[in-house]
C-alpha cells in the first residue's frame, strides 16, 4: 500500500493543530500513515533552521500571531502562548510512538495527537514516563512500551533524523508521499488532499 510519511516532532504546536486530518485523507485516499518522529532542534541545525529561542522578535511575534489564528481555524484547545512543560524532552514520546508502530494493535493516530494534546492542551509534561503511559493505555497499546521500546525507539529516532535530511524535510509537520511530493505544515493538508486527488 502507498504511504504518508509523516515527519513531526512531539514538541510541535504545529503537529498539534493538524489534528487528525493527515489521518483522514490518508484514509481517504488509500494511504498507509508512516510515523516518523525525529529530534527537530539536530533537524534545524542541519537544514538552516533556527530554534524558537533563537529567531529574531519579528519572526516570533509574527509566529504567535499565526498561532492564535491557526488555532480557531483548527477549533482546538490550546495553552498559549505556551503550555507549562515546553519545551521538555520529547525523546520519551518519540520512543513510545516507535514502539507503537512496531507493536500494532492500536491506534497510532490516536496515540500521537493524545501526546501532542497532553502537551498543548492538557498542561502535562511529556518528557514524564507515566504520562506517556497513560496516552499509550489510551489508544489500545501496552502501557509497558516505554521500557520495551527503548532501544528500538532511540536507533529509528535517530535513522528518521538521518531518514529527513535526506529527503528534503526541514520542518514540522511535514509530509512526504512516496513519488516524493512534500508538504510543510498542518496549512498544507488542503493542498495534498488537493494534489492526492488529481487536483494539484
Amino acid at each position: 500500500m502507498a504511504t504518508m510519511n509523516y515527519y513531526f516532532t512531539t514538541l510541535s504546536p504545529w503537529a498539534y493543530l493538524s489534528g487528525l486530518r493527515a489521518e483522514e485523507i490518508a484514509a481517504k485516499h488509500g494511504l498507509t500513515v508512516v510515523y516518523k518522529p525525529l529530534d527537530i532542534m539536530a533537524l534545524f541545525s542541519r537544514t538552516g533552521g533556527t530554534a524558537p529561542a533563537d529567531r529574531h522578535p519579528a519572526r516570533m511575534d509574527y509566529r504567535n500571531q499565526e498561532l492564535r489564528r491557526q488555532v480557531k481555524k483548527a477549533g482546538l484547545p490550546m495553552t498559549f502562548p505556551k503550555p507549562a512543560f515546553w519545551p521538555t524532552n520529547p525523546a520519551p514520546s518519540s520512543y513510545a510512538i516507535i514502539a507503537a508502530q512496531e507493536a500494532g494493535g492500536g491506534d497510532l493516530g490516536k496515540l500521537t495527537h493524545s501526546i501532542l494534546r497532553a502537551c498543548w492542551a492538557e498542561e502535562k509534561d511529556i518528557g514524564d514516563e507515566s504520562v506517556v503511559q497513560d496516552c499509550l493505555e489510551a489508544a489500545g497499546f501496552e502501557r509497558g512500551l516505554t521500557t520495551s521500546g527503548m532501544l528500538l525507539g532511540a536507533e529509528t529516532y535517530a535513522r528518521n533524523l538521518e531518514e529527513a535530511v535526506e529527503k528534503g524535510v526541514f520542518g514540522a509537520p511535514f509530509y512526504v508521499l512516496d513519488d516524493g511530493e512534500k508538504f510543510w505544515g498542518q496549512d498544507r493538508l488542503a493542498d495534498m488532499d488537493a494534489y492526492l486527488a488529481g487536483d494539484l
